[in-house]
């Protein structure tokens, strides 16, 4: 049975930081392509930022670039998401997907909640 279960959400100031954990079971985590999405209320699920199977590439929003990092730890079949400098716009459900490389299958996590507000 594949599990995603993300955790390290929270409620944080604006310009506070944040790093989101995804732990994945039940697959073979180094032949995914891994990613964090957010959804906020009202608004659709955004892809926030994306790792390569070999952790050798990421990309990110442009909303998120130079504060957000993705990173993987294919030992502990753990994908991260620092989150930096977090602004009220940054307020959603952070959500991990798991895509397999040169396939279709992919998996969701439940998601985790982050609230940035004073």
């Amino acid at each position: 049975q594949v599990q995603l279960v993300e955790s390290g959400g929270g409620l944080v100031q604006p310009g506070g930081s944040l790093r989101l954990s995804c732990a994945v079971s039940g697959l073979t985590f180094r032949w995914y392509v891994m990613s964090w999405y957010r959804q906020a209320p009202g608004k659709e699920r955004e892809l926030v930022a994306g790792i390569t199977d070999t952790g050798g590439s990421t990309n990110y929003a442009d909303s998120v670039k130079g504060r957000f990092t993705i990173s993987r730890d294919n030992a502990l079949n753990t994908v991260y998401l620092q989150m930096n400098s977090l602004s009220p716009e940054d307020t959603a459900m952070y959500y991990c997907n798991a895509r397999m490389v040169r396939s279709t299958t992919n998996y969701w996590g439940r998601g985790t909640q982050v609230t940035v507000s004073s």
